[in-house]
């Protein structure tokens, strides 16, 4: 083992005892050196002519720290085998899925060392930035995993070191669970930059080989997810515990946000609802690439894309802003209940639930509609979506965007006795991406909200990259998330998943 403080190196030489016939024309180490400088150089070159950083403005310490963050997350690409564990509806007891490999970046290769669905969407945004051909490699693995109904498990734990790291009730896979549909964001990334580039003969067959599977997936999310009421979606997968104050949502991967207290089959979950439609409009588009019928998913986009629809289902009279639908209450707390063996904490509600918009929260799942450019440039609702986002008592921060509302009740508060916040106003880098992307679509929009748009892009990317720049030389990592009152880094570390999208906000490649 060798125990050093960042930055710093060292030399291992291998010594060939049978001095074989094999020679330098210098020793092996400055062999060795020259080999690397001249990869390192390499690394530079493409580094600069993708993100042209130096050109914006940024310092070499600031270049240093993006060329950093984007060599560990390609590094941290890795290649794993191995089966994971499922439940399905067809099985008493969960059984092994089928052996396969699986090639795909991860968040953090100490602390989350293996694959999960909904941050490859975003890791792909980085990764076919950097190579088109990385990112359809690594999407076709996934692919290769989903199952004959288009269900693919959202937690790749495969092989015996990475069970190892697992908490055992994260071990099975319910066949009935969806995740975020990431991959139609890097889809989307990729037809609107690279669209010549993907018309090679290789990328075009990988395209029509993906696009079956696409339709699958596409299709088990309309078969499975879909909500009581027409245009509506919901997260399978909630259920009431008593030690959780607010069912988790795992499904949708952002766990502990507070939706309806009461999961039933007539919730309406609004950033499902605006998954599914930029994964038509990107259906649609990947279709026409291709030369095939688009007109089904067309269709379904637009009928996605209506305001109308979208206002009726999820946009509170009373707040302006988008919500969630179900049966609530905010009169639900841990109560500490004592016997005669234990004492510990469950949910106590002390008022019956109505069905309600849950619009007493306003955070992440609140900009949906924002965050994937549904809204019209003109529209009211966008008006208020840009007043909160810089509302200090809502969500802005020096730092970046809070996930929850400081007007939330459950504001920073545990989901059970050891339950600790995570989506509760901690400051995520990659939904604060989807920020910075929406306000730079605004900014460019005809509208009445251009010149606000305009000013929060500006203030809050400066905001973003100069905290992250700062923690990083304070503490020498990028972190998973960040404290809404400090800036401090939170959560595991080094976190070169989806954080590493600061270096997609330095270049402002959207």
């Amino acid at each position: 083992m060798v125990t050093f403080e960042a930055p710093g190196s060292f030399l291992i030489i291998m010594d060939n005892a049978s001095k074989s016939s094999v020679s330098f024309e210098s020793s092996p180490q400055q062999h060795f050196q020259k080999n690397l400088n001249g990869h390192k150089d390499k690394f530079t070159e493409k580094f600069n002519s993708i993100f042209n950083l130096e050109a914006k403005g940024f310092t070499p310490g600031e270049v240093t720290f993006a060329k950093s963050i984007m060599s560990n997350l390609i590094g941290g690409i890795g290649y794993f085998y191995g089966a994971s564990k499922v439940q399905s509806e067809y099985n008493e007891h969960p059984i092994n899925y089928w052996k396969a490999p699986l090639y795909t970046a991860v968040p953090s290769r100490s602390f989350f060392p293996r694959g999960f669905l909904w941050d490859e969407g975003f890791h792909g945004l980085l990764v076919s930035t950097w190579d088109i051909d990385i990112a359809l490699d690594i999407m076709t693995h996934w692919f290769d995993l989903m199952n004959i109904d288009g269900w693919i498990p959202r937690e790749q734990i495969l092989g015996s070191e990475a069970l190892a790291k697992v908490p055992a009730e994260f071990v099975v896979q319910r066949s009935t669970n969806a995740n975020p549909p990431t991959f139609f964001l890097t889809l989307r990334h990729l037809l609107n930059n690279y669209e010549d580039q993907l018309r090679t003969p290789m990328r075009q067959e990988i395209l029509k080989k993906l696009f079956p599977r696409l339709q699958t997936w596409f299709g088990w999310f309309n078969k499975t997810q879909t909500g009581e009421v027409g245009g509506s979606y919901r997260w399978k997968g909630r259920s009431i515990t008593p030690q959780e104050i607010n069912p988790k949502t795992l499904t949708s991967g952002l766990d502990d946000y507070p939706r309806a207290s009461h999961p039933d089959n007539h919730e309406r979950h609004v950033d499902l609802l605006c998954w599914m439609q930029l994964a038509s409009h990107v259906m649609s588009d990947l279709a026409k690439f291709l030369g095939r019928d688009d007109t089904k998913y067309f269709d379904t986009y637009k009928y996605l894309s209506s305001v109308e629809r979208l206002n009726a289902l999820h946009l509170s009279p009373k707040t302006n802003t988008y919500a969630d639908f179900g049966l609530h209450t905010d009169k639900v707390r841990l109560k500490l209940v004592e016997t005669q063996t234990e004492s510990k904490w469950i949910r106590d509600v002390m008022q019956n639930p109505k069905y309600q918009l849950v619009d007493n929260v306003f955070g992440y799942i609140s900009l949906f509609p924002f965050l994937l450019k549904l809204l019209p440039a003109d529209s009211l609702p966008l008006k208020t979506t840009l007043d909160n986002l810089r509302d200090p008592e809502l969500v802005w921060t020096e730092y970046g965007i809070r996930s929850l509302s400081k007007k939330s009740i459950l504001y920073m508060k545990h989901n059970t006795e050891h339950d600790p916040p995570y989506w509760r106003g901690q400051i995520w880098i990659n939904i604060n991406y989807l920020i910075l992307s929406a306000l730079n679509h605004y900014k460019n929009e005809s509208g009445p909200h251009k010149a606000l748009a305009q000013e929060i892009y500006t203030e809050l990317r400066k905001n973003i990259i100069a905290n992250m720049y700062s923690q990083y030389q304070r503490t020498g990592y990028v972190w998973e998330n960040y404290k809404d009152d400090t800036g401090e880094g939170k959560g595991c570390y080094p976190f070169t998943g989806w954080s590493a999208l600061v270096v997609m906000i330095m270049a402002e490649i959207y």
